[in-house]
């Protein structure tokens, strides 16, 4: 029973647009009709500009992070047994197809990355240098998802936590399907690459 409060938890949360709340309240613009649609952060950076683009990718990391630390919380004043990671999965499922914006949402990177920054830190400060230097190096968002997830994947391996290597290996499998397009773009040359200050 506790599971399925939890799940619902986590899906309420991953689902508040945060693209598209900040979009509205902040510069009265629907994202979802400017650059490519998406309610993820990398379009809010393109059509909303670096500052709520800034808001937008923490407040999508907050959402996973959130959602993993609410059991850990309730475990202290209960007896609880759950798995954190396979309820910030739901966060991820929440921001990705949101009820609150007609299950059109993001590409899941930010909320994933924010499940790990809640379980596990150190591994969340590795993705995120992985980032920041393949889209230094390359100037493609996409890619450097890509890659970052590639990254998560090896790290847990190597340190053989099995359940968070299934976790990330999942999360990154999604990650792949989300960026379908992008990949086809990146092989025809065609993807946007960001422009440094």
């Amino acid at each position: 029973m506790e599971y399925i409060l939890f799940f619902l938890i986590a899906y309420i949360l991953g689902s508040i647009p945060s693209a598209l709340i900040v979009g509205k309240i902040g510069y009265q613009i629907d994202v979802r009709e400017h650059g490519s649609g998406n309610l993820g952060a990398t379009n809010a950076f393109r059509v909303l500009g670096t500052k709520a683009g800034i808001i937008v990718t923490l407040s999508d990391i907050l959402k996973g992070t959130i959602a993993t630390i609410i059991p850990l919380i309730v475990s202290i004043f209960i007896d609880l047994e759950v798995s954190r990671l396979l309820i910030g999965i739901f966060a991820v499922i929440g921001h990705t197809y949101p009820v609150f914006a007609k299950f059109k949402g993001g590409k899941a990177v930010a909320t994933s990355g924010g499940i790990i920054l809640g379980v596990h830190p150190l591994l969340f400060l590795a993705i995120l240098l992985t980032f920041l230097i393949t889209l230094y190096l390359f100037k493609y968002v996409s890619l450097a998802s890509l890659v970052t997830g590639v990254v998560a994947s090896i790290i847990t391996l190597i340190l053989q936590d099995w359940l968070l290597f299934a976790l990330i290996f999942i999360l990154t499998i999604f990650v792949f399907y989300r960026h379908r397009e992008n990949i086809k773009r990146i092989r025809n040359k065609t993807e946007p690459k960001i422009t440094w200050m």
